[in-house]
């Protein structure tokens, strides 16, 4: 079992794809959301995607570092993340606006006051109209916000998202194909469109990050941010206090690993109006981190073997906490969290697309024919293969 089971979450969430294996797939059983008919209009030309996500445990080191520094500024940062998770996962069918958005918020109400409530919802109105200035549009429908401290020691923040859109628009990943390179879009450093420089974890692994980064100190002073059934050699298991300055941002570390998880969406939006019928499939890597296509490729090797420097935010977690890197590419993004499966020719047109927003981008791999569906990443931290 490695770090990340023994904290009680699984990046591969096998028992979860085994529980919904026999689900319906929809009408593209590849793509990267479930797609349905279009139920609204009974219109067989056009269908409806939704994905529902969050914030996760994020929220939990938002509300330690609020309590600890009383900056309310966090939570529209878990605003953004609860709704980033979801709409850059619908990017990856091809929507790239006219979602409609609902959100929900559980929290113990004798911690989390209504003040922080109200930060939530305002921040994500806020993160709504800049997606807008770019030419992304939200619509917001309200949700539900429940006091459930007999379930939720802190606060809990997700959302829900819907679009319609013509099935001749669907990007479905059963079209990636052996000879497509990947072009990955860097997770860290800062787009044009954000407000500051951005560590790049996004809102997958927060658990072992946090718990690898910071010191007893969090445990002792606001137990309530984990689990008391985890091994406690485990938890908070590190030399770093929330307000302690990391080097290469010269932001605290609790601010630090709470960057706002970054939007692909108005890049996307552009190379996607250029070269929707290219793009041969769209991985989002999250849960699973670098090893997130595996759950949508068929007899293909995806190579990734021009990855970028490993950001060092990750670079803290793995040394700190002493987790093979084998295991920090199956948790974590490393550096690209959007990845798009490409014609050769068109490549060096998204690269320049996405740095006219100021995302990094490159060819980090490509994609070779083999019998069954597999992984492989080489780099500075040595080569891996998935599954093994």
């Amino acid at each position: 079992m490695n770090r990340y089971e023994r904290l009680g979450v699984s990046s591969s969430k096998d028992d979860v794809h085994r529980a919904i294996a026999n689900s319906d797939k929809g009408l593209f059983p590849q793509a990267f959301c479930k797609i349905v008919p279009d139920s609204l209009t009974g219109d067989p030309d056009y269908c409806l995607a939704m994905h529902a996500d969050g914030a996760g445990t994020k929220s939990s080191l938002a509300y330690a570092y609020w309590r600890e520094t009383g900056d309310m500024s966090v939570w529209e940062g878990i605003a953004q993340d609860a709704l980033v998770m979801n709409l850059d996962d619908l990017l990856c069918v091809g929507v790239v606006g006219d979602v409609v958005l609902s959100s929900t918020i559980g929290r113990n109400r004798l911690l989390v006051p209504g003040e922080v409530v109200e930060a939530i919802i305002a921040g994500t109105e806020s993160v709504v109209r800049r997606l807008q200035e770019q030419g992304v549009s939200i619509h917001l429908t309200g949700g539900e916000t429940a006091d459930v401290g007999d379930l939720v020691r802190t606060v809990i923040v997700d959302s829900t998202v819907v679009a319609r859109l013509r099935r001749r628009d669907v990007i479905d990943a059963s079209r990636i194909a052996a000879g497509d390179v990947i072009v990955g879009l860097a997770s860290d450093g800062y787009a044009d469109y954000e407000t500051a420089c951005n560590s790049g974890i996004g809102s997958n692994g927060l658990t072992a990050a946090r718990h690898t980064l910071f010191d007893r100190s969090v445990a002792e002073k606001y137990p309530e941010t984990y689990d008391p059934h985890i091994d406690p050699r485990l938890a908070y298991a590190g030399r770093r206090r929330l307000t302690d300055v990391e080097p290469s941002s010269g932001l605290p570390y609790g601010k630090w690993l709470l960057s706002p998880t970054r939007t692909y969406a108005p890049a996307l939006r552009t190379m996607l109006d250029r070269f929707r019928p290219d793009v041969h499939g769209i991985i989002h890597c999250t849960g699973g981190g670098q090893t997130k296509a595996l759950r949508f490729v068929r007899r293909l090797h995806v190579v990734k073997d021009h990855l970028f420097p490993t950001p060092p935010v990750f670079t803290a977690i793995g040394e700190e906490g002493e987790i093979p890197w084998r295991e920090m590419y199956a948790t974590f993004n490393m550096g690209h969290r959007m990845e798009l499966y490409v014609p050769e020719r068109i490549a060096a047109d998204l690269v320049a697309i996405a740095e006219c927003y100021g995302i990094e981008a490159a060819v980090v791999g490509h994609v070779e024919a083999a019998p069954n569906a597999c992984l492989t990443i080489s780099g500075e931290h040595g080569t891996f293969v998935y599954p093994s």
